[in-house]
């Protein structure tokens, strides 16, 4: 497993402190009986928003079930950092438009839900 020693990020030509995590992933189940369950999955990122928050704002809008909003935010924050820390890479030119976009709608659909009636 890698090892991320400082919590800096470097962005747009200066570095910005970063929210270091541990990620880890456990196979629990399979499809097939008696297929074989893997071998954890456990690594350090650091990422420049604060993304427990940002599942617990999506879990309070009640659009998704509690373990889809963390799929949702974390999978969502995990692969969007990468992208901003190559968004020279032309692999990621196709995908960053709609990304934005779809980071602003979720942003307004939990604005909106948090809304007083």
């Amino acid at each position: 497993m890698g090892h991320i020693e400082s919590g800096d990020i470097a962005w747009k030509g200066h570095t910005m402190r970063g929210h270091r995590y541990r990620v880890t992933i456990e196979h629990v189940g399979t499809p097939r009986e008696g297929a074989e369950i893997q071998p954890a999955l456990s690594f350090e990122t650091i990422n420049h928003d604060e993304i427990i928050g940002i599942v617990a704002r999506i879990r309070a809008s009640g659009q998704y079930a509690e373990d889809e909003a963390a799929s949702l935010g974390i999978g969502l924050k995990l692969f969007s950092e990468v992208m901003l820390k190559r968004r020279d890479d032309p692999l990621f030119a196709a995908v960053q438009p709609a990304i934005r976009a779809f980071i602003g709608g979720l942003k307004e659909r939990n604005r909106a839900a948090a809304a007083p009636a």
